[in-house]
């Protein structure tokens, strides 16, 4: 998930209770009522056939044998679980998929805090190698873009959840990652036991906020009197936030303390730490970007991930390549949403039935229909 994060996104220190009204229109279509288990009151709910999805997109092969492809890396970098993972992901399917040479690839990693200077000098470093495309991935590199990226104009660059105005070559990789955030508040609302969930954002940033809207949206909507708190790691401007598994387990343990029973964190590598405290707990989690319980980084407490939202920031790497070799970059959607398979979920482990399962389609089914609009801010 992850700040940008297409994340990751993924708030302030203090704890808050907050309640937000749904969005969603008159389907018109077939309802099932779902009524109580013991913990929510659950809304009329939409239902749809399950269906599958696609990894990466589908087209032509592309010879990309002569490419130099590059890849800088947000905080945490390859090994993080989530954002940086998918990115990787993507990237590695780019190299297998159209013939890449091993030493024609390059992979560079930030750290936390760096100055603005070191993500200037680190692209310079790709493109004056001769690496041609390039993809920074977080909105961190916004900045450092908008300065290098006019020094070799015939270098493409692609941006992970930013955008930079004015400058041709560089293709922003945005997310719908509200609408994710949303199915995670369905299964959320339905897996509690206490009608009483929690959200645990890495920094106080409008990416991770997105997410924070989306989830609650999502569980206000399946049960209208859900109990929801929050809490950030970190304020705007400190992104150790995303990377402080410590930070993570400890505010995890306050929410679980204060009654939430399902806790989904939008927080990067401090998401290790929330599902350490989960599973000591003894409650559950809902995995954030990428799909957390087959994460080897996270196999010891997997068992308490019952689904994943998924910002498919492997689908816009990968598709950011796949376009470039074609000179095709305009065929990219402009932002990466459900129904342009950008966003999604997985619900690996089999904690989630066929009958939620088809819950959790009707609602997918009702925002990319625009039957339900999810906002991007609580």
């Amino acid at each position: 998930m992850r700040r940008r994060m297409r994340g990751t996104a993924v708030a302030a220190i203090a704890l808050t209770s907050l309640m937000v009204s749904a969005c969603a229109k008159d389907s018109g279509g077939s309802t099932t009522s779902t009524g109580s288990t013991g913990g929510c009151e659950f809304a009329e709910a939409p239902t749809a056939p399950v269906t599958s999805s696609t990894d990466a997109v589908s087209g032509d092969k592309v010879d990309g044998s002569a490419l130099k492809i590059g890849l800088a890396y947000d905080i945490g970098g390859r090994g993080d679980a989530s954002f940086n993972d998918l990115a990787a992901a993507g990237f590695d399917k780019a190299i297998a998929d159209m013939g890449v040479k091993k030493e024609n690839t390059r992979e560079l990693s930030a750290a936390p805090n760096e100055d603005e200077s070191a993500k200037q000098t680190r692209l310079r470093q790709l493109a004056s190698e001769g690496f041609n495309p390039i993809v920074g991935v977080g909105f961190a590199y916004t900045e450092s873009l908008r300065v290098v990226a006019p020094e070799f104009p015939n270098v493409q660059f692609g941006l992970v959840d930013s955008v930079v105005d004015g400058v041709s070559n560089v293709t922003p990789l945005v997310f719908a990652e509200q609408e994710g955030a949303f199915l995670a508040g369905v299964v959320a609302a339905y897996q509690s036991k206490k009608c009483h969930v929690g959200f645990i954002g890495g920094v106080d940033i409008p990416l991770i906020q997105k997410f924070e809207a989306g989830y609650y949206q999502g569980a206000k909507t399946a049960a209208p009197k859900i109990s929801l708190d929050k809490k950030y790691i970190t304020p705007a401007g400190d992104f150790t936030g995303f990377q402080d598994p410590p930070k993570g387990q400890e505010a995890a343990k306050g929410l679980i303390d204060k009654g939430a029973d399902v806790v989904y964190p939008a927080a990067g590598v401090s998401g290790i730490g929330v599902f350490a405290a989960v599973k000591q707990s003894g409650v559950l989690a809902i995995g954030c970007d990428a799909d957390q319980y087959n994460q080897p980084a996270l196999a010891a407490n997997r068992d308490v991930i019952v689904a994943s939202s998924l910002k498919r920031v492997d689908v816009a790497v990968y598709d950011f390549f796949h376009a470039a070799a074609k000179n095709d970059l305009a065929s990219l959607p402009k932002v990466f949403d459900l129904r342009s398979n950008g966003m999604g979920y997985a619900t690996s482990g089999g904690k989630i039935d066929a009958k939620l399962q088809g819950i959790l389609e009707g609602y997918k089914q009702q925002i990319i229909e625009g039957k339900i609009e999810v906002a991007s801010t609580v």
